[in-house]
C-alpha cells in the first residue's frame, strides 16, 4: 500500500507541474501588456524629466530660451520682437547631422517682424543635466521673407556633427527685430 500511496503521489505531482508548464493564453497576453504599459511608463518619466530641465534651464536663463529634443514641447521667450513661443519638431538625421524645423510664434497673435537670432546647439551633461559648452555649435538665423504678414515662422535649421542621439539642448538667443534707419537731418537752405 505503500508503493501505491507514493506512485499516486509522484503522478498527482507529475500531473500537477505538467500543468504549469503550459501557459494559459491570458497570462501570455497580460506579460505582454504588462511588458507594453512599463515601456510607455519609461518614455512617459522621460519625457517628463526632460520637460523638467527644460523648464529649469529656461528659468535660469536671461537671455533666450533652451528647447531639449527629448522634452517634445514649446518654449516661451520675451525677445525685441515679443512673447515668442517656440518649438524644434521633424528631428531626423541628415548626411551632416540632424536637421529639423524650428517653429517660432507670436505669443499675442501679431504678425512677426523680420528678425534675426543665434541659435546653439551641443550636448546636455549626463550627470548634471546642463547643456556641455565645450562641443557647443552656433549659427546665424534669420526669418523668412513672406508675401503675407504671419504670426509663425517655420524655419528649416542643420545641426553639424552632431547625432539625434547626442543632440541634447538648442539655445534660441539674441533676437533682434529690423534695426530702424538713422534719419538724417535736413540740410540748410
Amino acid at each position: 500500500m505503500t508503493v501505491h500511496f507514493r506512485a499516486t503521489l509522484a503522478v498527482t505531482a507529475l500531473l500537477a507541474l505538467s500543468g504549469c508548464a503550459q501557459q494559459d493564453p491570458q497570462v501570455t497576453e497580460l506579460r505582454s501588456e504588462v511588458g507594453q504599459l512599463n515601456q510607455k511608463l519609461q518614455r512617459l518619466t522621460d519625457l517628463a524629466s526632460a520637460l523638467e530641465q527644460q523648464t529649469l534651464l529656461n528659468r535660469q536663463s536671461t537671455d533666450g530660451l533652451y528647447i531639449l529634443p527629448a522634452a517634445k514641447s514649446a518654449a516661451v521667450v520675451k525677445s525685441d520682437i515679443g512673447e515668442l513661443s517656440v518649438t524644434l519638431t521633424n528631428v531626423s538625421p541628415d548626411a551632416s547631422g540632424v536637421q529639423g524645423l524650428l517653429r517660432i510664434k507670436s505669443v499675442s497673435g501679431q504678425p512677426l517682424p523680420p528678425f534675426t537670432a543665434s541659435l546653439d546647439w551641443g550636448q546636455l551633461d549626463p550627470v548634471t543635466g546642463k547643456p556641455l559648452t565645450v562641443d557647443m555649435q552656433t549659427q546665424n538665423i534669420a526669418s523668412v521673407p513672406t508675401l503675407l504678414p504671419s504670426a509663425e515662422q517655420v524655419i528649416d535649421v542643420n545641426f553639424q556633427n552632431i547625432r539625434v542621439e547626442t543632440l541634447g539642448f538648442i539655445r534660441l538667443h539674441n533676437i533682434l527685430g529690423p534695426v530702424p534707419a538713422v534719419q538724417q537731418p535736413a540740410a540748410a537752405q
